[in-house]
């Protein structure tokens, strides 16, 4: 299948989130269960992003997993710990411990992929975490998370794809989605 570009109004080829300035999420019209996101993605000193997948409105303080993007050395929720981190499934599960974002400014380069309950995130080229929604380890994480009381939080539904709005500056290029044959 060939992939698709999220909605959005690039300048240049570039999707950027405005500092300070309220303008929403970006989300997908449509959902998907079995796929990859691929994208590039820079954020300003201090910056705060993500990339939700699998949302559903039928959770609305927590409508689904989230691809952290911070920058991890002069953001405080970066230095929470390593469920905060750059790359980690915010607040649930952590990267790997050599996880290396670019510094601040740098463009980075992602990967998510999601096949049947299989999960990968990849950073700059390298799979930095991997997880089975719905496992026990991901049941014992989210029970341990902000998410707890959020029924089926962690679990494999069809949803959307969700480009977060937390008021920081943010870039995005090279958008691309591709749909995966169930596993």
């Amino acid at each position: 299948m060939r992939p698709r570009a999220l909605h959005g109004a690039p300048e240049d080829g570039i999707l950027k989130k405005v500092a300070k300035v309220r303008g929403g999420d970006i989300i997908t019209d449509e959902t998907f269960d079995n796929f990859e996101l691929s994208w590039e993605w820079r954020i300003n000193k201090g910056g705060n992003n993500g990339i939700k997948y699998l949302v559903t409105e039928d959770r609305p303080s927590a409508p689904g997993p989230e691809y952290q993007m911070i920058d991890d050395a002069a953001n405080e929720d970066g230095k929470l710990g390593p469920k905060h981190a750059t790359a980690s499934f915010y607040d649930v599960l952590p990267p790997s411990a050599d996880a290396r974002p670019k510094r601040a400014g740098d463009w980075n380069e992602s990967r998510l992929l999601i096949q049947g309950n299989h999960v990968e995130h990849w950073l700059n080229g390298k799979k930095v975490l991997e997880y089975e929604l719905g496992s026990d380890v991901v049941k014992a994480a989210v029970a341990k998370s902000k998410f707890r009381n959020s029924p089926g939080f962690g679990e494999k539904i069809k949803g959307h794809i969700l480009l977060t709005d937390h008021h920081d500056e943010c870039w995005f290029r090279n958008i691309r989605i591709r749909e995966l044959p169930a596993k």
